[in-house]
């Protein structure tokens, strides 16, 4: 490389951890060196509005926005994102073809006093801003009554003890690399909730026409990880899943095959679409697809009845 790459990323301590993750791994697959890698923090409008549903002021691009911008302008060279907060249509003139290994994809409970799911008392408050939390929660038990919580990690944990919730859920990836496993009181499997597609991936991004990024992104891509990643996300794509769309979406790879299994809420959450799907590794985006059709057709079914 001629100058100094620079890693745009979300200015959160997660956000910033996973920036520095890219830069690690860039360094251990290239001749490039620490010095080579500049890592830049970018405020973003879903960072600077705490307290409103993203779905009501924009939806997931929230996140996104501000960093493909500077993406396109030449200001970055390297975008990283948590895959799960990429809206599911990629911007025109920019790629997100490398993922880094995937880190554990399961949801958490932390309550102030380690109780369980089953063990909080009735009508329990619990903090998420997620529709998809929201219902699959209330699927396990409908008499807990869920408020919306916005911020960062340390800031929705504050919020529980400062006595504002009885529980938050929050995704095993982001507590794990911050250290603070020791605040988890349940781990739910994929099966009981299942995940946001993409979750615990991180994305790194590039210009389409960035050739010498390009090529160095190639090597720092995880192969496995690549594949769930676009069989989970090409559900989404079918569905035109965004914030608003309550979907769960996991993948695993086991020998040769690829099990992608996914549900979609109603609106409401009161009706659940569920659709699993296995075949050849090869097939993962295809697999992805089928599923997403099979869900809109469920779906569409219900409503015409």
């Amino acid at each position: 490389m001629t100058k100094k790459i620079i890693i745009g990323s979300r200015g959160s301590k997660l956000a910033l951890l996973y920036a520095q993750k890219a830069k690690e791994q860039i360094i251990k697959k290239t001749t490039l060196d620490t010095n080579d890698i500049e890592i830049k923090s970018i405020s973003t409008k879903g960072d600077q509005v705490k307290d409103t549903r993203l779905s009501d002021i924009g939806g997931k691009g929230l996140f996104s926005t501000e960093i493909e911008k500077e993406l396109e302008n030449k200001s970055i060279d390297i975008a990283v994102h948590a895959l799960k907060d990429m809206p599911a249509t990629e911007t025109s003139g920019l790629k997100t073809d490398c993922f880094l290994e995937r880190n554990d994809p399961r949801e958490i409970l932390i309550t102030n006093n380690k109780k369980k799911l089953n063990d909080l008392k009735l009508k329990s408050i619990i903090g998420t801003s997620s529709f998809r939390r929201e219902f699959q929660i209330k699927k396990l038990r409908s008499d807990l009554t869920c408020k919306i919580i916005r911020g960062n990690v340390d800031t929705r944990i504050k919020k529980l003890k400062d006595g504002n919730y009885d529980a938050i859920i929050l995704s095993y990836a982001g507590i794990k690399n911050l250290n603070l496993e020791n605040e988890i009181a349940e781990i739910f499997s994929a099966q009981e909730i299942i995940p946001s597609a993409g979750q615990g991936i991180i994305a790194l991004q590039c210009r389409e026409a960035d050739k010498e990024i390009i090529s160095i992104l190639k090597k720092v891509n995880h192969e496995e990880t690549y594949k769930r990643a676009y069989a989970e996300r090409n559900v989404l794509k079918v569905l035109e899943g965004d914030c608003e769309t309550a979907i769960g979406v996991y993948s695993k790879i086991e020998s040769d095959t690829i099990v992608v299994e996914a549900e979609l809420f109603s609106i409401d959450g009161s009706q659940r679409f569920y659709e699993k799907k296995s075949g050849q590794i090869d097939k993962f985006k295809e697999i992805g697809k089928q599923i997403g059709q099979n869900l809109k057709m469920q779906s569409n079914n219900s409503y015409k009845k």
